[in-house]
This record gives C-alpha cells, structure tokens and sequence, in this order.
C-alpha cells in the first residue's frame, strides 16, 4: 500500500464482515474438535479462530473476549466466544 491510499469506513466494515464470516466458518469447521470443552486456553483459541497472538490479545485489552487467568495460563469460555460470533454476526443484506 502506498501513502496515497486511504482506507474507507466501507472498506473497514467489508473487512469485518469477512472476518467474522471467516471466524464462523473456522468454528464451524472445528466445533466437533473442541465443543467438549468448557474452556480453552490461548493457543486453542488461536487455532480455533485462526488468529494471532497479537489479535488474542488485542481481543482481551478492548475487552471483547473475557478471559480468566490461573497462574500464567489464560483460559476462555467457549461459550464467550460463540456468544461474541453471534453478536457481530452481520446479516448478507447490510
């Protein structure tokens, strides 16, 4: 990207929708392989929802995936994290 390029809120918002689009079908693909926990830890999630470490964390600083920590290992309810697709799910027509 060079300095003249200039990102939309359109493009910000087709970003997330693909993103949350990708997050679902990643769920869905590896529900039946983690749906018996209760709670998963980091790298779980990470596989889980094929992210990075710095966007797992990013996700706990904002506040938008909770977390518990014991000793140095953070857990996270699988619960949290459907519940957290389905609020941003974005519907094809918006």
């Amino acid at each position: 990207m060079n300095a003249s390029e200039l990102i939309t809120r359109q493009d910000l918002f087709k970003f997330k929708t693909d993103l949350l689009k990708e997050f679902k079908e990643l769920i869905g693909a590896n529900k039946s392989a983690l749906h018996q926990k209760k709670w998963l830890k980091s790298s779980e999630v990470r596989k889980l929802l094929n992210i990075s470490p710095g966007t797992l964390q990013n996700l706990r600083i904002t506040g938008v995936l909770p977390y518990t920590k014991m000793g140095q290992t953070l857990y996270y309810a699988y619960e949290d994290i459907l519940q957290i697709l389905e609020k941003n799910k974005v519907s094809e027509e918006d």
